[in-house]
């Protein structure tokens, strides 16, 4: 009996791990939105720095932006690292998440991944969404850390909450499959309706596949769940 039982939980394991790659491999580029602008192009440089130099942490990112973009400047990661580690001194969110991904990246600072891990989670609890989708990858994919599938899908939730597409389309998904999750239709239906409403290009044609696993009170409850939605605002 204990070797059958022992075969379930390794079939089960397998499954699980199987499910969860599906997701990694099947993660969707595109959020469907507009790329954020990170500067607009008559932004005068000379100001922005010194607005930036006298401490401004929201000046300071929009420095260390254009330096990671080359835009109006030299491209310089090592420059951009420095205005996004200022900023982040003033615990600015947006700029724990861009200097954690020069860290994970290795770009104008030596590559440290438990760093990088580090400024996302400070990004993530203060609630940036991006931050929040990073860390839920993170764990999805066992990037640095154990993979943690309920772990990945609390902070999939959280960025889902605050209008990230991406982490909409994931944690819908999440619910149809059971992943870090119970499966749950009805969720599964709102996520990926309220991610295929922002231009999500991905979710529409899972929305479908859904939908015909569901009874007409499921949808009914899943749309009227989907239209209550309101997302906060993302912290800067």
């Amino acid at each position: 009996m204990k070797k059958w039982r022992l075969l379930g939980v390794v079939v089960l394991a397998f499954v699980a791990v199987g499910v969860a790659a599906y997701l990694y491999v099947s993660r969707p580029t595109s959020s469907g939105t507009e790329p954020r602008a990170v500067a607009p192009p008559t932004v005068d440089v000379a100001a922005l720095r010194a607005r930036a130099e006298q401490g401004q942490a929201q000046a300071q990112v929009q420095l260390g932006n254009l330096y990671a973009k080359g835009e109006l400047v030299t491209n310089s990661y090592a420059e951009a690292a420095k205005w996004y580690g200022r900023a982040a001194e003033q615990s600015n969110a947006e700029a724990q998440l861009e200097l954690g991904e020069l860290f994970e990246a290795g770009q104008g600072v030596p590559k440290d991944g438990a760093h990088a891990i580090k400024l996302y989670r400070m990004a993530a609890e203060q609630g940036n969404a991006g931050a929040q989708y990073t860390l839920g990858f993170i764990y999805e994919a066992g990037r640095g850390v154990p993979t943690d599938q309920v772990e990945a899908s609390k902070w999939f939730r959280q960025a889902a909450e605050r209008g990230e597409p991406l982490a909409q389309y994931d944690l819908g998904q999440r619910y149809d499959l059971g992943v870090g999750v119970p499966v749950d239709r009805i969720e599964a239906y709102k996520w990926l309706a309220i991610a295929a409403a922002q231009g999500q290009p991905d979710s529409a044609s899972r929305l479908k596949k859904v939908k015909a696993k569901m009874t007409r009170a499921e949808i009914k409850e899943a749309k009227r769940r989907a239209a209550d939605f309101s997302p906060p605002k993302s912290t800067p």
